[in-house]
């Protein structure tokens, strides 16, 4: 029982009271060392090298997906009329020319435009037409069809 015991908690005990054996070692309590993955020095710096680089790539990685997101919702607001959102514009110009808008997006803002284009145009044409002038001819024509209308018919 006891060898089960010192097996399990050696370690912990070891490291928690000192250890009682001093081996030279000046790394700092914590860091991982050579030594603790089982490693030559040589294949350890190479390891470390390597978590760096990932880390890198994954900052990276994900400062780009920031971006993309942040270029979804400027569009957006783009083509909803919303307000600009500062922190928005910002980072899609941290980002620079790294991202791209979704092209079913591009698409959706494009098709949006056209038809705002077309209803524009005539919505143009409405205020350019003279209401007064419409009128007048709605009038004529009712007039018109109901003479015509008493002509036909004998009952009216």
């Amino acid at each position: 029982m006891a060898f089960l015991m010192n097996q399990m908690l050696g370690d912990k005990l070891k490291s928690f009271t000192g250890g009682g054996e001093d081996s030279g070692k000046t790394e700092a309590v914590g860091k991982e060392t050579a030594e603790s993955k089982g490693m030559s020095r040589e294949e350890f710096e190479e390891y470390q090298r390597q978590l760096v680089e990932e880390k890198i790539q994954r900052d990276k990685d994900f400062a780009i997906r920031k971006a993309e997101r942040a270029n979804l919702r400027v569009a957006l607001r783009d083509k909803y009329r919303l307000p600009d959102s500062a922190q928005d514009s910002a980072t899609v110009q941290m980002a620079g020319d790294d991202i791209d808008l979704p092209e079913e997006l591009a698409k959706m803002v494009d098709e949006d435009e056209e038809e705002e284009e077309t209803n524009d145009s005539f919505l143009k044409k409405l205020q350019n037409l003279d209401v007064d002038t419409l009128k007048t001819k709605a009038q004529a024509t009712v007039t018109e069809i109901k003479q015509t209308a008493e002509d036909k018919c004998t009952l009216m």
